[in-house]
């Protein structure tokens, strides 16, 4: 594997050997038989903010022995609309890999093309590879297995999380319920294409009864500030609280941060399943250090 770019490019073995190394790397955290970015200089590219992505990246870096560098856009020149194909020619005779959170999934995808360096995508507008990887771990960790599990996703069914939960679920043969209004539903071309035990709904309690894990989502991403009070008047209900959770006795309650409590979960909901959420988050630092060791081998 030379790339992270997206789950849709990964096999289930891929998917499967990723997640075996994350248990590797949380078990033995601050006591690595090898260090594999040793003498290695990594950049974090970020046109957009974060606070998880850009921890557990630097963090992950350096606990694997490398050197790290952020890049915000107005950094470089690439914020002064220099093509994203010269900024990767001139990365890739410096660095030993990159790290890129941003808008267009083409521009991670020519990054990687043009810098012939170990390119991750931290997210973009179509994908959120990283986080999701990091969430199959989390499920792992507490039901053993993705097998036989049901996870629900309720919420804005068309965002860059979703999109790559149905990857995931094509992949690695768990069902997945979409639970989003119409507007707000992924395409029927990307399901199609897909495959795989996805379905949807704009019922979220018929997507939610029996599930073993209930998942949400910001409704406002990223980039979609300005349709803030569209967003929120349509998905007004798609939440995860009390009386959802009723339906899913015993399911994992699991949100990927930043938390808006009220809007997609409930204050009371979200404080009960603290303990999860939070590990969810810790997890992408050991599954980040699993994708970047694989990279370097």
């Amino acid at each position: 594997m030379k790339n992270l770019l997206s789950v849709e490019a990964l096999d289930a073995a891929a998917i499967a050997g990723i997640l075996e190394s994350a248990a590797a790397m949380k078990s033995t955290r601050g006591n690595h038989a090898s260090h594999p970015l040793s003498h290695q200089c990594w950049a974090l590219m970020f046109s957009k903010s974060s606070t998880r992505t850009r921890v557990s990246f630097e963090t992950g870096i350096r606990e694997l022995g490398g050197d790290v560098m952020f890049l915000a856009a107005d950094d470089i020149q690439l914020g002064r609309g220099e093509p994203i194909c010269d900024t990767a020619r001139v990365m890739g005779r410096m660095l030993h890999g990159a790290v890129i959170r941003t808008f267009a999934q083409k521009d991670v995808e020519d990054f990687a093309d043009f810098s012939r360096i170990p390119t991750i995508n931290a997210l973009t507008d179509e994908e959120h590879p990283c986080q999701i990887l990091s969430d199959l771990f989390t499920i792992i960790e507490t039901h053993g297995s993705l097998e036989g599990q049901r996870v629900a996703f309720i919420g804005d069914g068309e965002c860059n999380v979703a999109r790559s939960w149905i990857w995931a679920a094509a992949r690695m043969g768990f069902e997945l319920r979409i639970a989003a209004p119409e507007e707000f539903q992924p395409p029927a071309e990307l399901l199609a294409r897909a495959g795989g035990r996805v379905s949807v709904t704009s019922d979220l309690r018929e997507a939610a009864a029996s599930a073993t894990v209930l998942y949400t989502d910001v409704w406002v991403s990223m980039g979609k500030e300005q349709e803030s009070a569209h967003r929120i008047s349509q998905l007004q209900g798609y939440q995860i609280n009390g009386e959802l959770c009723k339906l899913a006795p015993g399911a994992l309650v699991m949100h990927c941060l930043p938390a808006y409590r009220g809007k997609e979960i409930d204050a009371e909901t979200f404080e009960a399943n603290a303990g999860t959420i939070f590990r969810q988050a810790e997890n992408r630092l050991h599954t980040q250090k699993a994708i970047l060791a694989l990279l370097v081998q």
